[in-house]
This record gives C-alpha cells, sequence and structure tokens, in this order.
C-alpha cells in the first residue's frame, strides 16, 4: 500500500501518503519539456471532473529521459504548473530509475512489472491505485488521460 510512503511536496513540504486513504490516485512521472508535456491539460481536465468524488493525481517531475525537466522546483511551478493551470498535487525532483531512484518508484514497480516493463520508459507513465492504496495498473506514456476516464469511474464507484 502506498499509505507507509512520505515524499516532499513540490513547495519543500513533507506530504504523507496516508493523506489519500479512501481515494483513487493517479500517479504521472512528468516533464515540461517533453511531448507528451500536454498531457498535463487531460491531467488537469480529469482531476477537476473527478477530484469531488474522490480522484487525486500526484505529478512527480523527472529528469532522467532526454533532460526535459532540467529547472528547479520553482521553474516548474512557474512553467507546467502555470501554463497548463496544474492544481493536483506535485512533488519535488525525483529519479524514477537507476542508483538514484526514490524507494517510492522501486515499490510502485514492484507492484506492477513484467518482463518489458521493469523500468519506466520514458515521461508520463502513469500507476493507477485503488481505494485501498494498491497498485492496480500501469499504464505508458502512449495512454492519454482522456483514455483512463473509463477504468477511474469504475475505481470511483468501486
Amino acid at each position: 500500500m502506498i499509505y507507509d510512503f512520505k515524499m516532499k511536496g513540490i513547495t519543500g513540504e513533507e506530504i504523507s501518503f496516508s493523506d489519500y486513504r479512501e481515494k483513487v490516485v493517479l500517479i504521472v512521472n512528468t516533464a515540461s519539456k517533453c511531448g507528451f508535456t500536454p498531457q498535463f491539460k487531460g491531467l488537469e481536465e480529469l482531476y477537476l471532473k473527478y477530484k469531488d468524488q474522490g480522484l487525486v493525481i500526484l505529478g512527480f517531475p523527472c529528469n532522467q529521459f532526454g533532460g526535459q525537466e532540467p529547472g528547479s522546483e520553482v521553474d516548474i511551478q512557474q512553467g507546467c504548473m502555470l501554463n497548463y493551470g496544474v492544481s493536483f498535487p506535485m512533488f519535488a525532483k525525483i529519479d524514477v530509475n537507476g542508483k538514484n531512484e526514490d524507494t517510492f518508484y522501486s515499490f510502485l514497480k514492484s507492484e506492477q512489472s513484467n518482463l518489458f516493463m521493469k523500468r519506466i520508459k520514458w515521461n508520463f507513465e502513469k500507476f493507477l491505485i485503488n481505494k485501498q492504496g494498491k497498485v492496480v495498473d500501469r499504464f505508458s506514456s502512449l495512454k492519454t488521460p482522456e483514455s483512463l476516464e473509463s477504468v477511474i469511474q469504475k475505481l470511483l464507484s468501486a
């Protein structure tokens, strides 16, 4: 379950994932200079549409793929968060693969891995967490936020 983790928010505060109990959570590794960056718009639309029903989207900036998130947390807030109107929680920049991989992403990948998906392949990969804090699915960067709406609705109504 994700509830045992605490991480630093984009403005420096510690955020406990126990705050997300009984919520459906979509976790996304993000970058502000990526071909998939326009997915911020779809993510924000999903968040606004379903947050009152229990959806939370958590964004984790990462600079491991093509150097597409080179700035600081302040740069991220002034860039993608303002440009795309992101209001869902964003976290401090992390590594999602390799020797400095964040333990939270190690956990996510261990819960949803197979032969082809041991590593995060690119920006905007997504993990879906049910209301019990269990990782129930993983989606590639190619899967748009809009295409996840029906599965999110099912989890929200469960």
